[in-house]
């Protein structure tokens, strides 16, 4: 795919998603099945789509009113997620193009494991592998793993950064003709070519190789979403992949210049960083009809239920504040990415925080509703405007909002020659237009000792 044309990943949730999305009566409610994801799989690659993208968590949410009874009473973002990877697999085995992408965090995993569990998904699928890298900031999370509170954030990152350092150290401990079959000799493998990493740092202390050749793609695909200065230099050390949110086309195309000389100035190429900034778009055959839709969504999104996910993001009691007043300026552990966001709605449309916890539930990041014309229009008009080099799409509901999308938005993107007709790479990172990992890549990727984050 050349950059003039756009890439399009979908977020799925491995549960209920959306506060008020799951009460649709459009919505099909089999987050439990199989065929459920294998279904939305088989849509998004009859769309083309790039990849399917599954964020999680490790903990039911308790930070809004320290209870975890607003997620699951509404059936917010934390109420349920299934382990993603056990979920990606399903869907690998019904498709033959479909990027598959997992979240997996570096502060409650080790590198063997990850390393070992992406290698697996990259080659059994024919190279299809990504991770979204996250470090987790929930203290709930950390009471799960045998912690009574969360690594600052300094921390999280400095772990991050080494644990990067020793999957892809792993991912190269197999030469690529490692492989040998011989049945003749007999050699199955080349021990020449596979290496112990006899990685000692701050963090881990693996001795490698591991136990599984080196991925079709080098390293599988790598995804980040760091809005902080620290997550942000992170994502352009290592990301392929950037994932991000906006409230606007304007703060969309500020992100994505800083992204860019980011990147580049880690020595990268920054047409090889795909930023791709999500969206929620409600498509109708009018735009009557397409506004209908939001209406009926937004009125189901409870107020507390919106409130209880936007607490989490921030790792912020909302609780403690009046839901009549406005979001006051806070401290915000948590996602600073979401905060901008919510400020910047806050300020312009002047919410009380009742109405911010609705707006957020049920929020369409970008605006994209009416007709299959209308949100290909605004679509365009971000990517050729220098704000994304792609989209990040949700569906307001679950199966039926990536249907509408695929069989109505993409035909017309394609027809304005902004989206493929037909994959042209073997791979995920082909389709992205990425080149293949290449033995000790990661050395360029590792922080200088005694350099420091901006």
């Amino acid at each position: 795919m050349s950059d003039s044309q756009m890439h399009l990943a979908a977020f799925i949730t491995a549960g209920p998603g959306r506060p008020g999305g799951w009460r649709y009566p459009a919505s099909v409610p089999g987050w439990l099945s199989a065929d459920y994801y294998q279904n939305i799989a088989r849509t998004l690659e009859d769309g083309r789509f790039d990849l399917a993208f599954f964020a999680d968590i490790l903990s039911v949410p308790d930070r809004f009113g320290s209870s975890t009874d607003t997620q699951l009473r509404n059936g917010a973002l934390g109420s349920m997620r299934l382990d993603p990877l056990h979920v990606l697999a399903s869907m690998g085995a019904v498709t033959e193009h479909l990027g598959l992408a997992a979240t997996v965090s570096t502060t409650y995993a080790q590198p063997f494991t990850v390393a070992r569990s992406f290698a697996s998904l990259d080659h059994l699928t024919a190279g299809r592998a990504a991770w979204n890298v996250v470090t987790s900031f929930q203290e709930s999370e950390a009471r799960n793993f045998n912690r009574d509170e969360q690594f600052p954030r300094d921390k999280r990152y400095e772990r991050a950064d080494e644990f990067l350092e020793v999957a892809a150290k792993l991912w190269d401990s197999w030469e690529d003709d490692a492989l040998v079959l011989d049945t003749e000799a007999p050699l199955f493998a080349d021990p020449a070519k596979v290496h112990a990493i006899d990685h000692k740092g701050e963090w881990f202390t693996v001795q490698g190789p591991l136990n599984v050749p080196r991925p079709p793609q080098g390293y599988p695909v790598v995804i980040q979403a760091g809005a902080s200065s620290k997550g942000k230099d992170f994502a352009a050390r290592w990301s392929d992949v950037i994932f991000c949110s906006h409230a606007s086309l304007e703060s969309a195309q500020d992100f994505y210049r800083e992204i860019k000389e980011r990147v580049a100035a880690h020595g990268r190429d920054p047409r090889q960083v795909k930023i791709l900034p999500s969206i929620a778009p409600v498509v109708g055959a009018t735009n009557a009809i397409a506004r209908q839709t939001f209406e009926e969504l937004f009125e189901l999104v409870p107020s507390l239920g919106g409130l209880s996910t936007l607490a989490y993001h921030l790792d912020v009691d909302l609780s403690t504040f009046p839901l009549d007043e406005r979001l006051p300026d806070v401290e915000v552990p948590g996602v600073e990415g979401h905060y901008r966001e919510v400020r910047e709605i806050t300020e312009r449309e002047g919410l009380t925080l009742r109405e911010l916890g609705k707006q957020y539930g049920g929020r369409v990041e970008g605006g994209f509703i009416g007709t299959a014309t209308e949100v290909a229009d605004g679509l365009e008009e971000w990517f050729t405007g220098g704000a994304c080099d792609g989209f990040m799409v949700q569906a307001p509901y679950q199966p039926g909002g990536f249907e509408d999308f695929t069989r109505q938005v993409v035909p017309e993107l394609q027809k304005r020659g902004l989206f493929r007709t037909e994959y042209e790479g073997a791979t995920l990172r082909q389709n992205l237009g990425l080149e293949r990992s290449t033995a000790r890549e990661w050395e360029n990727r590792v922080p200088k000792p005694g350099t420091v984050a901006e």
